[in-house]
């Protein structure tokens, strides 16, 4: 058993791992996890699969683009996915702190 090299690699990569708690606790699920890409890759993945075959690449393109601009232009592609207010005042209480 190699334990002892992943030990090591888990004792190197602790500091990048533990990242996302130097960000506000309620910003943490967000950061860990990304429900909003995985959502608008399965709805891609689920139209291109209708279409079945491309003609070219160019065509899968302009329908990928269509539905990114569709998701943007609506309520759905407006929504905020993290408050920024609570991370600004974070910020500035660490640049009169620091």
């Amino acid at each position: 058993m190699q334990l002892k090299e992943a030990a090591k690699k888990v004792e190197d990569g602790i500091e990048e791992t533990l990242t996302y708690c130097d960000f506000p606790s309620e910003h943490w699920t967000r950061i860990r996890t990304n429900t909003v890409i995985e959502r608008l890759n399965r709805e891609i993945r689920r139209r291109t699969r209708v279409v079945g075959s491309f003609p070219d690449g160019n065509s899968a393109l302009m329908l990928v683009c269509a539905r990114l601009r569709h998701v943007a232009g609506t309520q759905r592609g407006n929504n905020k996915y993290m408050n920024m207010k609570r991370l600004e005042v974070a910020l500035e209480d660490a640049s009169i702190a620091g």
